[in-house]
């Protein structure tokens, strides 16, 4: 597997993979459960990613890999990572033997502060192979990867990795750097974390912030009690032609549905936290638990 390097040209910036990467969340929790995923609560430490020019070059990414290892709560094995020249930024062998063989593009010899952002990508291909857990289609399955390496502590060097200036650029992973900010956003609300404390890229932080609004607006979508006063009024409507016109069709755009049943109106949503649709019946103000995730939401239905 190899993952995606914009190898010096231009970065891509917003959000053209929301969709996937809100369905990379839903089948993470569904693979791993909720108390699965609860398991990777605390980030890997940036100490444990730290790369001085002063370190040998192959005991220290053996070191950081090592660390990667035992944050995704892999089998502690034999790491072999190697060096050589190839398009992508790194690639790992999947084999069924306890040895994990990793080979980094030949530019991290000389830098090697983003040797630990290319290993936590292909540590995290490793942990989906091991779990069974992929997507049809190369792009699906990276952003995947890009999506669980962020969710699960470790993505935060990804983004970390994404520098640009006037004369040159340099991102790591499929995700763009906002998509990358809103998986980490995501996982912040989770596990009240914040992983803007690390960021030694100005334009990482830039990133972050962008894509943790995003992921602001998806707790602020209604039927949930927090949806601001346009989209409860637009909601108002909606339900009212439900009502009233059984079957007309809504905007595919909106953030929910309704469908009548012999109980009457339900209306299904995204949960804000894993993304798993949620019924409810429209009865005004209640409480729901997502299946999934067994988050509480607050509603107005």
């Amino acid at each position: 597997m190899s993952d995606g390097s914009n190898g010096g040209g231009p970065v891509v910036h917003g959000f053209p993979h929301l969709d996937a990467v809100r369905s990379a969340i839903t089948a993470l929790y569904r693979r791993v459960s909720p108390d699965g995923v609860r398991a990777y609560a605390t980030s890997l430490a940036p100490a444990d990613a730290a790369f001085s020019d002063l370190d040998d070059l192959y005991l220290g990414s053996q070191r950081v890999a090592g660390a990667l290892v035992q944050h995704l709560r892999l089998p502690q094995a034999r790491i072999v990572v190697g060096f050589r020249r190839m398009e992508h930024a790194a690639s790992v062998e999947l084999t069924a033997g306890p040895e994990y063989f990793i080979e980094l593009n030949d530019r991290f010899r000389t830098h090697r502060r983003d040797i630990g952002a290319a290993l936590a990508h292909e540590i995290t291909h490793v942990l989906l192979h091991r779990l069974g857990l992929e997507l049809p289609g190369t792009r699906d399955n990276e952003i995947l990867t890009d999506t669980v390496t962020a969710y699960l502590g470790a993505g935060w060097l990804l983004l970390d990795a994404f520098r640009q200036d006037a004369v040159s650029s340099q991102k790591l992973g499929y995700l763009t750097p906002e998509e990358f900010g809103y998986v980490l956003a995501k996982r912040a609300l989770a596990f009240d974390e914040d992983p803007s404390v690390w960021f030694t890229s100005p334009q990482a932080y830039t990133a972050y912030t962008k894509g943790r609004a995003e992921a602001l607006r998806d707790l602020h979508r209604p039927p949930l009690t927090a949806a601001g006063w346009a989209g409860r009024r637009r909601y108002a409507k909606d339900r009212r032609d439900a009502g009233t016109r059984p079957g007309t069709a809504l905007d595919p755009s909106l953030p929910y549905a309704f469908e009548g049943g012999a109980d009457g109106l339900r209306v299904s949503f995204a949960c804000p936290t894993c993304h798993q649709r949620v019924r409810v019946p429209v009865r005004g103000r209640t409480r729901a638990r997502c299946g999934l995730c067994r988050t509480v939401l607050e509603c107005d239905t």
